[in-house]
């Protein structure tokens, strides 16, 4: 039954293309995302809070968690914009009531976050509760499909079951201490993951969601250039000049190697679930957080020099692999091969001892880091030049 729904589907998805327009990513999308901007501010300044020379353990945990729980946000609610959104009325006031609870949970992101837990998980809890509630009402519409009930559902019970982690989370902190956060954020993602077949009932727009998930990280991007504008407030010196350009072209490479992903080597085309895409991309916006934070890091002499090199190194490496595992969705002439991997491989353990090498030296460490970002740009780029002659 499942395979005859899949088929079904597939056929009546490609005869749709043909007739429906692409759907375009609409202004009050754009609106919605820029609340995530504000957020991203917000988790990334846990980050400055530094003890005995660098980011303590128990700040950088609550950072990984509340950024991994802001995106986890994003994403549910773009897959339900992707595959029912209709530029609705009712739409609308779901996403702006879901804009005002996000800042409730931006004023909890916090060091000291143990005064504002309740408001934070309440706030959490109200805005899976909101995407849910979307689902169960498309559940209710005379139009939907069985292929389509099915994989509404099952989005319900995955956010729904969420949110109840969240819920519980409350007394189990008040009670017990228990701190409920990592299982709710991990119920979602691997409750995702396993349910591959029946979301392939219901394939997402996959232009829209790439271009959706491109806007995210043009965001995560502009909140980097804002980060690094404290290079340009020293007074004009040859080692002010030369930290500001270097943490420039830093940006600049990093930008260009996703675009040249973005524009010359995925496919755009492609019928996909999409859960694996966001997935890579949740550690891709991740990764250029934590790359914002170590370009901020490398100007500051009160931090120490080893977990400053090993914290930039680390989050550049990051980078990189999440976005060449985004080849899995390029297109079939120009999904990397071993030699591919194996020449990034060799660039990348080149580049970890290089930084070790000269971790004292924040001139030359720079300059090396510098140098990986536009390597692997340039390989990128005449590897997509190279498959589209």
């Amino acid at each position: 039954m499942l395979h005859l729904l899949k088929r079904n589907n597939a056929q009546s998805g490609r005869s749709g293309q043909n007739q429906e327009e692409e759907k375009k990513v609409e202004y009050i999308e754009l609106i919605y995302d820029l609340i995530f901007v504000y957020l991203i501010g917000r988790n990334n300044s846990l980050l400055t809070h530094i003890q005995y020379g660098f980011i303590s353990g128990r700040v950088f945990l609550t950072y990984v968690l509340v950024t991994l729980t802001i995106i986890q946000i994003w994403s549910f609610t773009t897959f339900y914009i992707n595959r029912h959104g209709r530029k609705s009325l009712r739409e609308h006031v779901f996403l702006f009531v879901n804009m005002y609870l996000l800042y409730y949970m931006a004023d909890g992101t916090r060091v000291y976050w143990q005064s504002h837990f309740d408001r934070y998980n309440t706030a959490w809890a109200l805005i899976l509760f909101n995407i849910g509630l979307q689902y169960f009402l498309e559940s209710r519409s005379y139009t939907v499909t069985p292929w389509n009930l099915a994989q509404i559902r099952r989005n319900c019970f995955i956010i729904w079951g969420e949110m109840l982690i969240v819920i519980i989370s409350i007394p189990a902190w008040h009670l017990r201490g228990l701190i409920l956060s990592p299982a709710a954020i991990a119920f979602g993602m691997f409750a995702m993951l396993l349910s591959g077949k029946v979301n392939r009932l219901v394939p997402v727009d996959f232009p829209h969601l790439s271009e959706r998930a491109m806007l995210y990280v043009v965001f995560t991007f502009g909140e980097m250039i804002i980060a690094i504008a404290g290079y340009f407030e020293e007074e004009i010196s040859l080692n002010a000049v030369y930290f500001s350009a270097m943490a420039f072209l830093i940006v600049v490479g990093l930008f260009l190697s996703y675009g040249t992903i973005y524009d010359h080597i995925l496919d755009r085309n492609l019928n996909t679930t999409g859960i694996s895409y966001m997935l890579l991309h949740i550690f891709l916006i991740f990764s250029l957080n934590n790359i914002t934070t170590a370009l901020e890091f490398m100007r500051e002499e009160t931090i120490s020099l080893l977990p400053k090199t090993l914290f930039i190194t680390g989050s550049i490496l990051l980078y990189f692999l999440f976005l060449f595992l985004t080849g899995i969705f390029a297109k079939k002439r120009m999904r990397p091969g071993r030699r591919f991997i194996m020449r990034h491989a060799v660039l990348a353990g080149a580049f970890v001892m290089l930084m070790i090498v000269f971790r004292e030296k924040m001139v030359v460490n720079i300059a090396v880091t510098v140098v990986y970002v536009f390597a692997n740009y340039l390989m990128l780029h005449l590897y997509g030049r190279k498959l589209r002659a």
